[in-house]
């Protein structure tokens, strides 16, 4: 088991903690971490294995924990000997994840969906007690994606899974957690019960929010009458406006005193001003969340060129033994082009062969390719700290209508590759292009994001090529396909339709 007594921790970077005062646990079964670009998901996960301290609290492990990273640049650790294993268990894993021969040798020129099996077969091959995985199904075709989760779904020890993919929250989780730091909200259910029922929860919060509300107001406005009130009575107890030979007059005013009459009004504020402050307490006491209106349109445009790329029917090398064959082939100022087809089937290549052969200005176009490399993750958010004000501003304008508040990043934080994503495309959006080329654009992307820029591309009034597993994302944004298909005998092509 995996639990968590009132861990605060903070970035050593930073000056608040991210979370604060949070208590967990994990049983056996899958349990995944839901939330948004940067929201400490990862961090989380590697707080449970062990990787990151706490500043405070305490966890208690029991077992050994395989961790499996989002980033794939890297062979894992065991991969050679999981290899070389022939015991059932690893021949196993290799029929499961659908893992090649050919993939020991050849680690460098793996697409990362290919990586990613292999990391993941890896870690399931160890058979630890605990079993820790970000982001498993990116990069993944829908055949590939599937042999993933048939692999999860079979682990039975304690695994804890960060991802965006609804279909394997829903089909293998038993626990959802979202992570909205400083705090965490654990539900039961996998992703689309939680849901609901955290839907509920804040729609039952909202309400009893506008009920205290509502009380504070009436009393406030009942407060504000009596004080009124108290004010015009002690203007009538005063002996200030009467003549000092008014006798029967001061005599009056001393009897009400006396009993008491005209002090019930200043009573009675006093205690409204005790139930206000109650009141206030209630209204302080229920908590919510705070709610952006995220909305934004990408200010391209429409090239006067009337082709932005044109390539001849060709092929392109994939391997030592491997072509890909494609047919004549342009790219119209208006085209919005949806790319797919399985992994490894040349997508990312062919499209980077295009690139060299755009007719455009490296100003008026953006290419989001598929990874970012951790070191020029890191040049790029340097380098955005660095912008001039105006420019930063429209940046973190567009990061922040895609769900990321802009803060952290401006902070000594290294962004999450979901915000590394958005602040490239932010970058290029700035100079107004006439192409967007985006290689698996949901990738790393918190659900809303996905969302959000769906919504943001439908505006864009240039040409777009978006290479995606996503076919949701596809069927809303694209007009042309491009599907590429890939065959032991005939290697692999593209077919226009």
């Amino acid at each position: 088991m995996i639990r968590f007594i009132d861990v605060t921790f903070t970035h050593s970077d930073a000056s608040e903690p991210l979370f604060k005062g949070i208590s967990l646990h994990f049983a056996p079964g899958w349990t995944g971490l839901v939330g948004a670009n940067g929201s400490g998901k990862t961090t989380l996960l590697r707080i449970a294995a062990g990787d990151l301290e706490p500043d405070s609290g305490r966890i208690f492990r029991k077992g050994v924990a395989a961790l499996c990273h989002q980033r794939t640049d890297f062979r894992p650790d065991e991969w050679e000997h999981f290899r070389d294993a022939a015991d059932a268990g690893a021949a196993r894993i290799k029929g499961v994840l659908g893992i090649l021969p050919d993939w020991w040798d050849r680690w460098d020129t793996l697409s990362h969906g290919e990586r990613k099996r292999a990391q993941i077969a890896v870690a399931l091959w160890q058979n630890f007690e605990m079993m820790l995985v970000d982001e498993p199904t990116n990069h993944l075709d829908a055949e590939s994606g599937a042999m993933v989760r048939s692999a999860l779904a079979a682990y039975h020890g304690i695994g804890i899974l960060v991802s965006h993919d609804r279909d394997l929250l829903d089909n293998i989780c038993g626990q959802i957690i979202f992570v909205e730091p400083p705090d965490v909200v654990a539900v039961s259910g996998n992703y689309t019960e939680a849901l609901e029922q955290k839907r509920l929860a804040e729609e039952n919060q909202r309400r009893q929010r506008q009920t205290a509300r509502d009380e504070l107001g009436k009393l406030q406005r009942e407060a504000s009458r009596r004080l009124a009130e108290a004010s015009r009575s002690d203007r009538r107890r005063s002996k200030r406006d009467l003549h000092r030979n008014d006798a029967d007059g001061r005599a009056k005013l001393d009897l009400a005193r006396v009993t008491g009459k005209d002090a019930v009004a200043g009573n009675l504020a006093r205690q409204l001003r005790g139930r206000v402050g109650q009141a206030e307490e209630k209204l302080g006491s229920i908590g919510f969340k705070k709610e952006y209106d995220l909305a934004y349109q990408i200010e391209g445009e429409k090239s006067s060129r009337d082709v932005l790329i044109r390539v001849e029917r060709g092929r392109l090398p994939l391997g030592p033994s491997e072509w890909l064959e494609f047919p004549d082939l342009m790219v119209m100022p208006e085209d919005r082009i949806g790319v797919s087809g399985p992994n490894g089937s040349g997508k990312s290549s062919f499209i980077r062969y295009l690139l060299e052969r755009l007719m455009l200005p490296p100003d008026r176009f953006v290419y989001l390719p598929q990874e970012i490399p951790i070191v020029e993750g890191e040049q790029l958010i340097n380098d955005v700290r660095c912008l001039e004000p105006e420019m930063l501003g429209r940046v973190m304008s567009f990061v922040s209508c895609l769900g990321t508040r802009p803060e952290r990043l401006l902070r000594g934080d290294m962004p999450s590759p979901g915000e590394i994503r958005k602040i490239l495309l932010a970058l290029g959006v700035a100079h107004k292009p006439h192409l967007i080329v985006m290689d698996e654009p949901t990738n790393h992307l918190d659900l809303p994001a996905v969302e959000l820029l769906e919504t943001a591309l439908k505006s864009f009034p240039g040409a777009l090529i978006l290479v995606s597993h996503d076919s949701r994302f596809l069927a809303e944004l694209s007009t042309v396909r491009w599907r590429f298909t890939r065959d032991k005998q005939t290697g692999a092509r593209i077919e226009k339709s």
